[in-house]
């Protein structure tokens, strides 16, 4: 296919050269111009169809003045967006401030500058003519202007009609490898079904939420270039990484202490160096998966490389957190872009993700030539699978869905039912295919998930009421709403979940350590001995049922996890009751009685191995699997890997950071080849910076192919593994009986 599109090119542009020197510029009898989508990632020259002389650097800028291609400038054509490009040469970019056309070297981004409307003078739409259809404009997306010689000028009538000739000498554009050879090339299993693993919870876009504010730093994907999507993360970040307070808390293993906390509220970060903060190219500190759970491990290419070992379906949920954002960005230690709201950064996300996909077309030719596909039917999925190409499912977990606070901020009226039908249709429409109903916090529908410590005060500062908990526990194999309290003097049990709140820490940003002031001695009060079984006293509201027989009412995907005890257990009820499958995608299954209704979950593998016995890194693996089928399920499992939500990627074996207490023998050696067969895999390296998979884990996606590689190397057979590279067809089966339910529920 490559070779052919280039054939196209080479020939197209050649006709184009032909006519080129043209005086007419009528078009009558000429052969149309090639699309404006084929000139991805390629070497030209720039030619003035009618004069013939062809674009050459000028001083700071650029005219049409080269006689011949052997001084026209070479540029090579880096899509920004579909029928949109940076046009690169050896010295930088051209340019304009509208007026003229110029050379940038160093180009500013809405990134560097935390500014969301910021448009760059580097981006060009390449146009057909409109007067003569065998050539082609330049257009300036800024300033809409349209290249005439070395200006630009409003009317497209004015406009030089130019010739792309395919060339040679363009200076490499900045980009990251797949360090991998071959093309994807299977698509199902000898019975028809489909081949490939699912991711079932990913975070791709968690820089876009938390007002995009860096609090995860670095992004999927940027218009212009990898420069700018993993920049130096220190503006977000602080110098040493000293203001990546989420990150100190979660990447220390034990959040933080009450001493941390009183330093960050005091001071806005902490006194120790971090971590190192340089981006794109040198990478010194980050993507480190295992490691730091702020940095971006899911740039595109690096999801390829993911994709190429047999990625084929991914849900992508859409996350935020309006407390963490609300302290950090509105609080001034970190600069944000937008609304802290949480269903803003969700709007966000989703604009980014077809934005993304739109970006990766634009790469690979044009609309629909992508293998990053957004689906929203199963029927669509098992299509774009076929046909070797990557799945993407549209969902949400963020603690305040829909907006409906448990304690609703002036300006957003409590939800009622009407309310709720009227978002998940909206959201539906948008594409949103998997919901989580509540995330950490309490919210309208449900009491949170129970988790304690830090969690546990960021829902005091939300809601406004005081912890909730019991030791009057029922008892459900969930790992979710347990542990003991770490404020325990904060916590005033209430008999009405949904009582007004009696307190106001809406403006707790504003004056961290005079609104806490009051509760410090609460704060301090010691934890209970022998009481590490608190639960949640409240379960599941009114609303939130109504929430659950929408989601069925649309043939939507439930997530069950981060539902507390009582929540959980009813909303297992209502399913059950309607036969309606769910997901567990942090790995509750309920003993099993998940995949009796047709629902998924996800595993990952072990990662030591046994001194005493060979093949024991996919033990887990195999007992989950065991479990699937014992319940009538179908014998598919995938991973989870919750990438970019502070969950930690798959670890070493070997080296320092291993922690396997045994010797490990038989590392990851290159190069590989896939599980499918049909894809090489050499040594990665991200920017300057090789990746040791054996001493760092999994430092981005795309090291699960290596993963998966390691899991073999400890004797794990293919037939073994059948079953993971069975699990996007196991999610799509799932999805299809809640569809199907969706319809005969309906109808009763």
């Amino acid at each position: 296919m490559l070779n052919t599109r280039l054939t196209t090119i080479v020939l197209t542009a050649a006709l184009l050269a032909l006519v080129g020197c043209s005086s007419d510029d009528s078009g009558a009898s000429a052969a149309p111009a090639a699309s404006i989508y084929s000139f991805a990632n390629a070497c030209y020259a720039i030619q003035d169809a009618n004069q013939g002389t062809y674009l050459a650097a000028d001083g700071n800028g650029y005219a049409f003045k080269a006689s011949d291609m052997g001084t026209a400038t070479p540029i090579f054509f880096k899509p920004s967006a579909l029928g949109r490009y940076l046009l690169f040469d050896s010295d930088g970019y051209v340019i304009s401030d509208g007026t003229t056309l110029g050379r940038g070297t160093d180009l500013m981004s809405d990134i560097k500058l935390v500014d969301d409307s910021f448009v760059s003078e580097a981006e060009w739409e390449l146009l057909i003519s409109s007067r003569n259809p065998a050539h082609h404009e330049l257009r300036h997306f800024k300033s809409r202007g349209f290249v005439a010689g070395d200006q630009l000028v409003d009317a497209a009538s004015d406009a030089t009609s130019i010739s792309i000739v395919a060339h040679t000498g363009c200076a490499e554009f900045p980009e990251e490898k797949t360090h991998s050879e071959g093309a994807v090339e299977r698509a199902q299993f000898d019975d028809g079904t489909l081949f490939g693993f699912v991711d079932t919870h990913s975070h791709i876009f968690a820089s876009f939420g938390f007002a995009g504010g860096g609090l995860v730093h670095g992004l999927p994907y940027h218009p212009l270039g990898v420069e700018h999507a993993l920049l130096d993360c220190d503006q977000f970040h602080g110098e040493g990484g000293r203001k990546d307070l989420l990150g100190i808390g979660f990447d220390a293993g034990s959040g933080l202490s009450l001493d941390d906390l009183i330093e960050i509220v005091q001071q806005g970060q902490v006194t120790e160096f971090n971590h190192n903060t340089d981006g794109y190219p040198t990478f010194t500190t980050w993507p480190s998966g295992p490691f730091s759970s702020t940095h971006q491990t899911q740039y595109y290419k690096w999801i390829e490389r993911a994709y190429q070992s047999g990625l084929r379906l991914v849900v992508q949920h859409a996350v935020s957190n309006q407390v963490i954002c609300d302290f950090l960005i509105n609080g001034g230690i970190q600069p944000g872009r937008y609304s802290c709201n949480d269903m803003v950064g969700v709007d966000r996300q989703i604009e980014e993700t077809y934005r993304m996909q739109d970006y990766i077309d634009a790469q690979e030719g044009g609309p629909g030539e992508g293998w990053f596909r957004v689906v929203t039917t199963p029927e669509q999925a098992r299509e774009v699978i076929a046909a070797g190409k990557m799945a993407v499912i549209l969902g949400i977990e963020v603690p305040n869905l829909f907006n409906c606070n448990l304690t609703a901020p002036p300006e957003l009226p409590a939800c009622t039912e009407e309310d709720v039908t009227e978002r998940i249709d909206d959201y539906y429409d948008r594409g949103i295919r998997v919901l989580f109903p509540v995330h950490k916090y309490d919210n309208a529908f449900s009491a949170g998930d129970g988790s304690k410590a830090i969690i546990e005060l960021g829902n005091i500062l939300q809601t406004g009421h005081f912890s909730n908990f019991t030791t009057d526990c029922i008892d459900i194999n969930t790992t979710f709403d347990r542990g003991r309290m770490q404020f325990p003097g904060m916590n005033e049990p209430r008999e009405d979940y949904l009582a007004p709140a009696p307190n106001d820490f809406s403006d707790f940003f504003l004056d961290p350590l005079g609104t806490l002031q009051p509760f410090l001695g609460r704060f301090l009060e010691p934890q209970i001995p022998d009481e590490d079984n608190h639960c949640q006293v409240a379960g599941m509201t009114q609303l939130g049922e109504h929430l659950i027989n929408e989601i069925m009412r649309k043939g939507m995907v439930l997530e069950l996890d981060h539902f507390p005890r009582r929540s959980y257990q009813r909303a297992f009820e209502m399913i059950q009751e309607n036969d309606y499958p769910a997901t567990g995608t942090h790995g509750l299954d309920n003993d099993g009685k998940l995949y009796a209704l047709g629902g998924v979950s996800k595993a990952n593998f072990g990662r030591c191995q046994s001194p005493d016995e060979e093949s024991t890194m996919d033990n887990g693996f195999q007992s989950r699997l065991a479990r699937i089928i014992e319940n009538g399920g179908y014998p598919g499992l995938g991973f989870g890997f919750d990438l970019n939500g502070f969950a930690g990627a798959p670890g070493p074996r070997f080296g320092e950071r291993s922690g396997c207490g045994s010797t490990q023998e038989d590392p990851v050696t290159y190069p590989f080849t896939s599980y499918a067969g049909d894809v090489t895999f050499t040594e990665p390296s991200v920017g300057e910076r090789t990746l040791d998979f054996n001493t760092e884990g999994m430092a981005h996606l795309g090291l699960v192919a290596e993963l998966i590689e390691d899991v073999r190397h400890d004797g794990v057979t293919d037939e073994e593994l059948e079953p993971l590279f069975k699990s996007a067809e196991a999610y799509i089966r799932m999805w299809e009986k809640a569809e199907r339910r969706s319809g005969e529920i309906a109808s009763q």
